[in-house]
Formats: C-alpha cells, structure tokens, sequence
C-alpha cells in the first residue's frame, strides 16, 4: 500500500500544481513566488483548494510513520480524494464544481487528472 500511496501522492502533487497554475491565471499578475505562496494560502480566491492541500498534507503524514499503511487507510484515502475529484456523486459539490469546470482549460490538468484516477483505481 505504500508504493501505491507514494505513487498517488506524486501524481497528486502534479495535480495541485496544474490547479494552482491555472487558478493564477485566473487571478492575474501575482508578483514574486513568494507573494504567490502568500496568496496560495490566504487569499479567498485559492481557499477551494486547501481541501486537496489539506487531504495531500494527511497522506504525507501517515506516509512518514513507521507502520505500513492499511489497506483500510489506504481505501479511505481512496474515498476521501474520490469526494473531491469524483466519481463518489454524494462528494464536495462546491469544490467538484470548481475542479470540473477548470479541467475544461488545461490538457496538462486532464493528463494529470487522469493520472490520479488511474492509481486511486488500483488502491
């Protein structure tokens, strides 16, 4: 299970990253990477994404314990990302609603997308 999450939590990062890009876009001009980081993390315009941040920072976490991951654990992980990024249809509607329309705007966010769908399928 840990491959696997390690895995996972690489392709999440990739992810993040492509969400972050284009949130920026939408923003406008931020200035140096550190007022980026500022706004990343204080700004109503990118709080949305704290859920995922969030949920990437729990897994990491767990990651860095001495204990293998459960195979239950892993499965809750499974269904808490599966909330955000779908399928599960009884997920964060506000933040699917957000995630679903950027993947109209960026194939790097579709690839990446796809990515994470593929390995949280063999968890």
């Amino acid at each position: 299970m840990n491959t696997q999450l390690h895995q996972l939590t690489r392709a999440l990062r990739d992810l993040h990253k492509q969400l972050i890009h284009i949130e920026s876009q939408y923003f406008g001009n931020v200035g140096s990477p550190l007022e980026h980081l500022q706004l990343i993390t204080n700004h109503p315009h990118f709080a949305w994404l704290q859920k995922l941040s969030g949920l990437m920072t729990q897994i990491d976490e767990r990651l860095d314990e001495k204990e293998p991951v459960t195979p239950a654990e892993a499965k809750a992980f499974r269904q808490s990302l599966e909330m955000l990024i779908g399928p599960c249809e009884e997920g964060d509607q506000e933040f699917r609603a957000k995630y679903n329309a950027m993947l109209h705007d960026g194939p790097e966010l579709v690839m990446a997308h796809g990515a994470v769908r593929r390995l949280l399928a063999a968890i």
